[in-house]
């Protein structure tokens, strides 16, 4: 597959031009770092934004910031981290887990809507994106959104093109939020919960005046990976509060207090909680350089845990927890066992299951993203066919696609 690499909006959207009069097909990508994931993309050549990058606008005191979309992520989080600032969503590496290398690019997180352990309080990618820049599949340049909050125009297709992984158009320009980030943080580890007990615990901390941005559940198959092999022997079920450095001590201890109620409390400071939602935010345990088939799997956070049970009684499956159960990270054994993972998620209530790695051989039998209901399914390729009506954009990406 040959690689493109314009070096402007104007050279992006005549590759395109070319590409839609010819009918020939264009991959979309940026530092492709989450090769493997998706349906398979059948293209003659490989659009790439990692020419089109740097920081265009950043005043620290607006809280927003404005990219080009091939910009690598490591200069974002710089530049943010020096001004006491950062992307709310905490966006996931997906290296270690996907085996892949490069450098993840911020056009590549939006696409995805790349959200990680702070996504169930502070919203998803697209929760912080203002506006974009980007290049239909007729090789048109469109602008929609802006840079301040209030300014709604286009605000929905902002929302739009992220998530819908370059199926849409080729990224060229990111606007989006970013927060102060929090000075102090503490999580408080509860042992020996079962994962019924542990979604208990979760929803009462939820319940709490303490502001909690955390909470995952992480089973003994998995707890001995994390934090060098510092957390609980047993189960641990771990919760974080940020925020101003006195403020974090006290509810942190009225955390703590609270969850006794549960089971024997460990605390972990700064470091030491940024360096454990780093590893849960990244699937540490999953990342262990095979191909064996990892779900990402959303749904109600007091079911979770439902599914994982029901699955155990038909093959073999490990998993932990985030987002208070609402995520669950699985892999499997053997199969993907894409059938009874979905048949099971519809059974309780229903969710999003996205299979994110496997054999080749199991990618390309099974869909990766969840199978849409039918009137979701023709809207989207209604969508589809307006902003790409050649066809040519990450064909097959998306089911609808």
């Amino acid at each position: 597959m040959i690689d493109l690499f314009p070096t402007s909006e104007e050279d992006a959207a005549a590759i395109v031009r070319e590409h839609a009069g010819t009918g020939r097909r264009l991959a979309i990508c940026g530092g492709d770092t989450r090769a493997g994931f998706g349906n398979a993309v059948e293209a003659e050549s490989r659009l790439r934004s990692t020419n089109l990058a740097g920081i265009v606008a950043y005043n620290p005191g607006e809280m927003v910031m404005t990219a080009r979309a091939g910009t690598p992520l490591a200069e974002i989080e710089n530049a943010l981290a020096g001004n006491g600032q950062m992307m709310a969503f905490e966006p996931m590496d997906h290296r270690p887990l996907m085996g892949t290398t490069g450098e993840p690019t911020i056009g590549g997180v939006f696409a995805a809507n790349v959200s990680g352990p702070r996504r169930f309080v502070a919203g998803a990618a697209r929760d912080s994106l203002l506006g974009v820049r980007f290049i239909n599949g007729r090789g048109e340049a469109i602008k929609a959104g802006g840079r301040v909050m209030k300014n709604v125009t286009g605000l929905d297709l902002v929302k739009l093109m992220a998530g819908s992984y370059g199926t849409l158009g080729f990224l060229t320009e990111v606007t989006f939020r970013v927060p102060p980030r929090p000075k102090d943080e503490a999580t408080i580890a509860v042992e020996g919960l079962n994962d019924a007990e542990a979604a208990h615990a979760m929803a009462a901390a939820m319940a709490l005046p303490v502001e909690v941005s955390g909470a995952a559940h992480l089973p003994m198959t998995v707890t001995w990976k994390f934090l060098d092999g510092t957390l609980p022997a047993s189960e641990a079920t771990v919760l974080r509060i940020e925020g101003l450095p006195g403020s974090v001590e006290a509810r942190a201890t009225k955390l703590a207090a609270a969850m006794t109620a549960f089971g024997a409390v460990m605390r972990f400071g700064r470091d030491e909680s940024v360096q454990l939602w780093r590893e849960i935010r990244d699937v540490l345990p999953y990342a262990d350089g095979t191909p064996r088939p990892v779900w990402r799997v959303s749904t109600a956070p007091g079911v979770g845990h439902q599914l994982v049970a029901a699955l155990r009684l038909e093959t073999g499956v490990d998993a932990f927890y985030d987002w208070q159960g609402g995520l669950i990270w699985m892999r499997m054994e053997a199969d993907a066992e894409a059938d009874l993972v979905r048949r099971f998620l519809k059974a309780l209530g229903g969710g999003h299951a996205a299979l994110l790695r496997a054999p080749e051989r199991m990618r390309a039998a099974t869909a990766a993203f969840q199978p849409q209901p039918q009137p979701v399914e023709l809207l989207s390729a209604r969508l589809k066919e307006k902003f790409d009506p050649a066809g040519i954009l990450n064909p097959g990406k998306m089911a609808a696609s």
